[in-house]
């Protein structure tokens, strides 16, 4: 594994990367799940706060999160800490059994950091200054703001270091949905980031393509901050959100430093936002150096969603994820009985370990005073406080019997961050708005889907980072930037022994967003044995594959042009019936190439084939909607939909969660769980 060293805007930080969760027998391990809520103290008195103990001792909760979103609470003023308030309630979570995940309240920046050091505000793409009107609208580059995040931070963990209570530390809560800044200041920083990484003016020219539309630079200041609301060249907007990016990560990576000082028996379990759309960050290239365990706000719109999402923040870590905020209600959204614990079970499937439900008690002001909680805005526990009772009191049940589920998946699924950058630049102008009409993101999820309806567990990795020779087969969908990392690492496990499917879209740009001048696939074309350069759009395609006949909806193909590659499919409803997918053999693995963009009615049969072929073991066979995992010998199956559905046994069975026996078929009514043996 590399080290990561960042050396940014004169800060000189070298970190090791985060520990191996085996060397920290004090970290939640196999047989720990934990079920609780998210907690904002600081909205309630005394007396409520006494109650909502009670409340949640009674539901079974062995955790909450807490001190997000709280930093003038521990600091009203500069340098003026308190924490008697905190101190207390630590104390009573103690007495009653319930653990606390610590988070460090970075962002919102207070008031009074904004007043004293006016670079921490947000200045628009405009110039015109903006006030801390909502969470996260604070310049996180500014060098006031990360002096006051690590005093912050170090006193913070330095005082908690020893709390029996505390079971985890997390940073600067939804980092990644921050705002970008416009002062002369955040140009300045923005120059000396590209200084560092391209060294001369003439580098740069030359990388950002300058030359096209007669924008050459003489000089480093006559950068501008490139638009992240447009228009603009590709090439500045993905050195822009690299740069934020970076801002992101050094953030973090800080905060892990106080850590390892401080508290090195304790992970790191952060509520991070990776690809949030405003800003984002590099997450699956440098999530080692600053996560112990993944860990996200989860409010799925639908299984495969949820899943994807899940796994992204998982990576390729061993541990297991973490929900720090779990769907429960929402804005405007009370609540559906049985849905929190049908995606409990979900979770379970996947790897998760605790799940936390945002929130507890339901806000009576700010941004989210119509977000319903589990206690409703008179104090009154609801319906859902029994829900996610039970929720604990299963959980509690099932830790004997191989949970947490620690996975070891066979297939991985290729994410890049800076592939999803730019192939969706600013426009108006940029045509790769028109070239690339199916969204990466969708399109990598595209290709999860038929794997996750599959039962099959899956990564998702960013391929340049991780150590590839573990899985049997890669799938790497629509992956428009090819970095030389990312090549190398493919190239050496194909030559290995191992599997990989690429899809249309793919290594059309090297790591500048510059298209290749070399054949296509870029740095790849002789691994897949083919070029392809020409393009068309359809009404459909149709192919026929190992005998049978494909219809998909997909509607653009690239014409492949083999040259050692061997031809497995052709589209049989387009000219000259040209191919649409192709095998190469490299040394001693096989390199696929799907000509369509990543859609599941294209993508299911294909992932079939080479599943098949590369040995890829399938899970168990479950109808629409059900997803099932095996767990030491014995089978979980979550029923995600509102419908009554039947799974076929060959022998009788016990449900482990029912208590009911199950002879020649397992039942499970809408939104149900069993774990069946």
């Amino acid at each position: 594994m590399k080290l990561l060293v960042v050396i940014f805007l004169g800060l000189s930080l070298s970190l090791a990367a985060a520990q191996d969760a085996a060397n920290h027998p004090k970290w939640p391990g196999p047989g720990q799940l934990f079920v609780g809520a998210c907690y904002q103290p600081i909205d309630r008195s005394p007396e409520e706060i006494d109650r909502d103990i009670a409340i949640m001792k009674r539901a079974g909760f062995n955790v909450v999160r807490m001190g997000d979103l709280s930093w003038d609470s521990f600091e009203p003023a500069q340098g003026r800490f308190e924490f008697d308030w905190f101190d207390k309630i630590l104390d009573k979570m103690q007495a009653a059994g319930i653990r606390v995940v610590l988070d460090i309240p970075g962002a919102p920046a207070p008031i009074w950091l904004h007043r004293a050091y006016p670079g921490v505000d947000i200045t628009a793409q405009n110039g015109t200054r903006l006030p801390p009107a909502e969470r996260y609208m604070d310049n996180i580059s500014d060098p006031n703001y990360v002096r006051e995040l690590g005093i912050l931070g170090e006193t913070m963990m330095k005082r908690y270091a020893h709390n029996p209570a505390i079971i985890a530390v997390g940073y600067n809560n939804e980092i990644g949905n921050g705002f970008m800044s416009y002062s002369e200041a955040d140009r300045q920083r923005f120059i000396a980031w590209l200084k560092q990484k391209y060294g001369t003016i003439d580098e740069l020219n030359k990388i950002w393509a300058t030359q096209r539309w007669s924008r050459r630079l003489n000089s480093f200041e006559d950068v501008d901050l490139p638009l992240a609301d447009g228009p603009g060249p590709s090439e500045r907007y993905l050195d822009l959100h690299r740069y934020w990016s970076d801002v992101t990560i050094a953030r973090l990576q800080q905060l892990d430093a106080i850590r390892q000082r401080y508290m090195p028996d304790l992970p790191s379990i952060s509520n991070l936002w990776d690809n949030a759309p405003r800003r984002g960050f590099d997450y699956l290239s440098t999530y080692r150096s600053y996560v112990s365990f993944g860990a996200e706000g989860f409010y799925p719109g639908d299984p495969i969603s949820g899943a994807f999402g899940a796994l992204m923040i998982k990576g390729a870590l061993p541990t297991p994820i973490w929900f720090n905020e779990f769907t429960a209600g929402g804005g405007g959204f009370y609540g559906t009985p049985g849905r929190s614990r049908m995606y409990a079970y979900l979770g379970l499937a996947l790897g998760a370990q605790g799940i936390l439900a945002w929130t507890f008690n339901s806000h009576r002001g700010g941004e989210e005073q119509a977000l319903f909680g589990l206690v409703d805005h008179d104090g009154t526990p609801s319906w859902k406080v029994d829900e996610f009772a039970r929720i604990a009191s299963e959980f509690k049940l099932l830790q004997k019997y191989g949970f947490p589920r620690y996975t070891h998946p066979q297939v991985a699924i290729a994410y890049s961050f800076d592939s999803a950058i730019a192939s969706h630049p600013n426009g108006p102008s940029n045509t790769t708005l028109q070239y690339f009409k199916t969204g990466y993101s969708e399109q990598v999820q595209n290709a999860f889907e038929p794997l996750f309806r599959a039962n099959i567990d899956t990564a998702i990795i960013n391929v340049g980072h991780e150590d590839l020779s573990t899985y049997k087969l890669v799938v790497v969908p629509a992956d428009y930037v090819m970095d030389e990392a990312s090549a190398k690492n493919l190239r050496t496990y194909v030559s290995n022994g191992g599997t990989v499917l690429m899809t249309a879209y793919s290594a059309k740009e090297d790591e500048h967003a510059l298209w290749f001048d070399s054949p296509l696939p870029g740095r790849l074309s002789d691994v897949f044995g083919l070029k392809t350069n020409a393009f068309y759009d359809v009404g459909a395609l149709n192919f026929e594959l190992n005998g049978k006949a494909i219809e998909t909806t997909a509607r653009r193909y690239e014409v492949l042009e083999p040259s050692t590659a061997t031809v497995l499919a052709r589209f049989t409803n387009v000219p000259d019936h040209v191919p649409a997918l192709t095998l190469n053999k490299f040394g001693k693995g096989n390199a696929a190439y799907l000509a369509t963009e990543s859609i599941p009615s294209a993508m299911s049969p294909v992932l079939e084939y080479l599943c098949n072929q590369a040995g890829v073991q399938r899970g168990p066979q479950t109808p629409e909607g059900v997803y099932a995992r095996a767990v030491d010998g014995r089978t979980l199956y979550v029923n995600t939909t509102g419908e009554e559905k039947t799974i076929p046994i060959a022998a009788t069975k016990k449900g482990i969660i029912s208590g009911r026996v199950y002879d020649n078929a397992i039942i499970l009514r809408g939104m149900d769980a069993d774990l069946v043996q």
